[in-house]
């Protein structure tokens, strides 16, 4: 199973988790492209409105949604892959959040700085150390963590699994029923 076959676009919810995990990679990439090309704007023109409101964006997004994203996979992926054998894949992937959660310290003190207008720069070796530790931790998952974690669920357990995640965003509805429980 490869990135694209999870990935089926924004209208992914909670009653497909893997896909919906898949899915947020894409908006990770699209953020951290954001971060990118903010890092070079900011150099250029400064605190500017438009780098103000790209700040901010980036950093909720990091804020909220990765946060959100992490506990997921701690949750639902870490014991699924120690339970195939492969600590070694659920090391990685908790090394890997601790990582990024370092990086993301960094630059948020830089970004809510950007973003109130008191600063505008932006350390680019940060930025694209973040990016790229970013891409290469999503890859990995799209590429052989999820697959190998999604190996022998039940529809019930994919369902209970979205149905958790939802609970734990305060979701209004539940995801729809794959069928008799």
């Amino acid at each position: 199973m490869t990135t694209k076959q999870l990935y089926a676009g924004p209208g992914v919810g909670f009653e497909a988790p893997f896909e919906m995990l898949a899915a947020c990679h894409g908006r990770v990439r699209r953020t951290l492209g954001t971060l990118l090309r903010l890092q070079a704007h900011a150099r250029a023109h400064g605190a500017d409105e438009q780098a103000r409101q790209a700040a901010t964006d980036v950093a909720r997004y990091f804020d909220v949604a990765a946060p959100a994203h992490h506990e997921d996979e701690e949750l639902h992926i870490v014991p699924r892959l120690r339970a195939a054998g492969r600590g070694d894949l659920a090391d990685r992937l908790l090394s890997d959040h601790a990582t990024l959660g370092a990086a993301w310290r960094v630059l948020r003190v830089q970004l809510l700085a950007l973003a109130s207008g008191q600063a505008f720069k932006l350390d680019r070796d940060a930025c694209l150390s973040f990016a790229r530790l970013y891409e290469a931790h999503a890859a990995l998952e799209d590429e052989v963590i999820f697959p190998l974690a999604s190996l022998g669920l039940t529809p019930t357990e994919i369902l209970s699994m979205g149905e958790e995640m939802s609970t734990r965003r305060g979701a209004s509805r539940a995801p729809a029923q794959l069928g008799p429980r």
